[in-house]
């Protein structure tokens, strides 16, 4: 059988909150009709940016056979199913197969820092335990255990594997992955601090998994776009060199709080944040938000900005280009 494909924008979607703090699914709908309207390949819940580790066991298996429920054929649904151990990630992964998943993503376990051999091993058995398409990704910044480009390249013979993502910041890393040609689509971060995104599309990568397609998705699918002529080139880098701030904002702090918090303030159905997260106010807010107006968004996607962003803030932008960093630029995943 021949393996799933995926090229384009694979977003990772925030989870929506309701005020009474518990999941809110009618805005997920929302979410993922402005998703699919724009031109979104492949979602992704329960990333980093969708806040699993904050979601109960409960909610989580809520999360997969609700949303689920809401595919229309137009974009693939993969679920983030890494859990604490090699059987919890099984348990995980089966669970979303029975109840409708396109595919899962998974990382290295969390928190005990296997060594490459242990983390080599897991991925293996839970692409044995499985038909389901799965995703490999590579995140040493949150999870601390980094695979090596022959030991991914030795997982990608697996047909399970469909997809990779990157998020180191080396270069060199993503070269040797595509010249291997391995038959999985090679994405990576959209976080500018990683700068992988353009030398990722540049040697014929297949897209991003990025989580800026939350407030920019039309954009986000035109950067994400393989390279097949010289056309597709010189619009990857006007898209790109256009977006720098705001993907700069997105990782101005740790994800997803700056995406999470712009999007509430523009009237995006997202929630809040859970504690102990708490989201961007003043000047770091208002910052996202004139980014957003300068780009044209507002207009675009019928965002309703604020009033009242302060002189100073915006002072700040013209002066920089971009929102300020004020954490690591690394692309986080705990539990994908």
């Amino acid at each position: 059988m021949a393996k799933m494909t995926i090229e384009g924008s694979f977003v990772a979607l925030i989870t929506p909150f309701n005020h009474d703090g518990s999941v809110d699914f009618a805005a997920f709908r929302t979410l993922l009709r402005f998703q699919e309207d724009h031109g979104t390949s492949a979602v992704l819940f329960m990333g980093s940016t969708g806040e699993p580790t904050m979601l109960s066991p409960e909610e989580r298996r809520q999360v997969v056979v609700e949303t689920a429920r809401m595919k229309t054929g137009r974009m693939r649904f993969f679920y983030g199913c890494t859990g604490p151990s090699t059987e919890a990630t099984i348990a995980n992964v089966r669970f979303a197969r029975d109840h409708g998943a396109d595919g899962a993503i998974l990382a290295a376990p969390p928190y005990i820092c296997a060594s490459e051999d242990d983390t080599e091993r897991f991925f293996l058995d839970v692409a044995d335990a499985t038909d389901l398409p799965l995703g490999i990704y590579n995140n040493p910044p949150r999870v601390q255990t980094d695979l090596h480009w022959t030991r991914l390249l030795r997982l990608f013979r697996h047909p399970n594997y469909v997809v990779h993502k990157e998020s180191t910041a080396r270069v060199a890393q993503v070269a040797q992955v595509l010249a291997a040609r391995p038959d999985v689509a090679v994405m990576c971060c959209d976080s500018p601090g990683l700068g992988l995104v353009v030398p990722t599309m540049a040697l014929g990568g297949h897209g991003t998994a990025n989580m800026t397609g939350n407030v920019a998705p039309a954009e986000m699918a035109a950067l994400s776009r393989p390279w097949r002529g010289a056309g597709d080139a010189e619009t990857f880098r006007e898209t790109y060199l256009r977006l720098l701030p705001l993907l700069h904002f997105t990782y101005s702090a740790i994800n997803p709080v700056p995406v999470k918090s712009l999007m509430k303030a523009l009237g995006l159905p997202a929630g809040d944040l859970r504690r102990p997260l708490r989201a961007l106010e003043g000047g770091a807010l208002a910052s996202g938000l004139e980014v957003v107006r300068s780009l044209g968004l507002d207009g675009k996607y019928a965002y309703k900005i604020p009033s009242g962003i302060p002189a100073a803030a915006e002072s700040r932008l013209q002066e920089s280009g971009a929102a300020t960093p004020s954490a690591p630029q690394g692309c986080v995943l705990p539990d994908a």
